[in-house]
C-alpha cells in the first residue's frame, strides 16, 4: 500500500540524512516490512525487531533477515546503551502503549547521542473508525511532539507533518463517508499511483529540511540528550 511505501521511505530518508549508526531497534515493527526494506536498503544498519503480537512477531522473523523478538516498548527487553538509533512507526499512540514508560524505554536502550525517529498519527479531532480499528489511542500535534520529546530527556532536531497533498481527501474519507473499518485495505492501481506520487514530492520538500505545515502524520528525529 502507498502508505507504507511513503512511511518507509521517510525514514530511510531520514537515517541518511542524519546518519544513524548501528544497531538499530524498530520498535514495535508489526509484520516486518520495514525490517525489510532496511535489511535491502540500509544492511548497515543492523535492524533488529520487537513486537508484542506474538502473531505479527513470527510474520516480522519470516521476512527479516535480522533477529526479531517478542516483547512490549513499555518494558523492552535490552540492555541499557545497546543501540545507536531507534525507529518507531505509530506504536506510541496503541491504546495498550504507555508513553511515558516507552520513551522512558527507548531513552535507556539508546547510547549517547543515539536517535530516535517517530512517526504518528496527527490531530485528535481526526479519530475515526480507522483508529478503532487499528487499536489508536492517541493522535498528535508537531507542537505536542516536540514537547513530549524534550519532556522525557530528548533533544529534537526535526518534525514536520507529511500526507500533506492528500489530507483534504483523508479528511473527507474519514469523516464524511460512511462509517466502515481501517484504511488499510488494497487499492486500486490509480490510486495507490496517486498517492505514491505526491508522498514522493513531500519528501524531496522534507529531505531539503522544509517543514510541511499539516498532515495526516507527525514525522520527528530527537537525539538523546547527555
Amino acid at each position: 500500500m502507498w502508505w507504507f511505501a511513503a512511511a518507509h521511505a521517510n525514514l530511510i530518508m531520514l537515517l541518511r540524512r542524519f546518519r544513524a549508526g548501528a544497531p538499530l531497534l524498530d520498535a514495535g515493527c508489526g509484520t516486518g516490512g520495514f525490517l525489510a526494506r532496511l535489511a535491502r536498503e540500509l544492511p548497515e544498519c543492523r535492524a533488529i525487531g520487537v513486537e508484542a503480537n506474538r502473531i505479527a512477531c513470527a510474520w516480522a522473523a519470516k521476512k527479516s533477515t535480522g533477529p526479531v523478538c517478542a516483547g512490549s516498548v513499555n518494558s523492552l527487553p535490552f540492555g541499557d546503551a545497546v543501540f545507536a538509533a531507534v525507529v518507531s512507526v505509530d506504536v506510541l499512540c496503541h491504546r495498550d502503549v504507555d508513553e511515558d514508560l516507552a520513551l522512558e524505554q527507548f531513552r535507556r536502550c539508546l547510547a549517547a547521542g543515539g536517535l530516535l525517529i517517530l512517526n504518528l498519527p496527527a490531530y485528535r479531532w481526526l479519530m475515526s473508525r480507522h483508529d478503532a480499528a487499528v487499536y489508536n489511542a492517541r493522535r498528535y500535534t508537531r507542537a505536542g511532539v516536540l514537547a513530549m520529546l524534550r519532556r522525557a530527556g530528548f533533544r529534537p532536531l526535526f518534525a514536520s507533518y507529511w500526507n500533506t497533498l492528500l489530507f483534504p481527501v483523508m479528511i473527507a474519507a474519514r469523516k464524511l463517508l460512511p462509517r466502515g473499518t481501517s484504511d488499510v485495505a488494497p487499492q486500486p492501481g490509480f490510486v495507490d499511483a496517486i498517492g505514491r506520487a505526491a508522498t514522493t514530492v513531500e519528501r524531496w520538500l522534507l529531505r531539503g529540511g522544509l517543514h510541511l505545515p499539516f498532515g495526516g502524520s507527525v514525522l520527528a528525529v530527537a537525539a538523546k540528550a547527555e
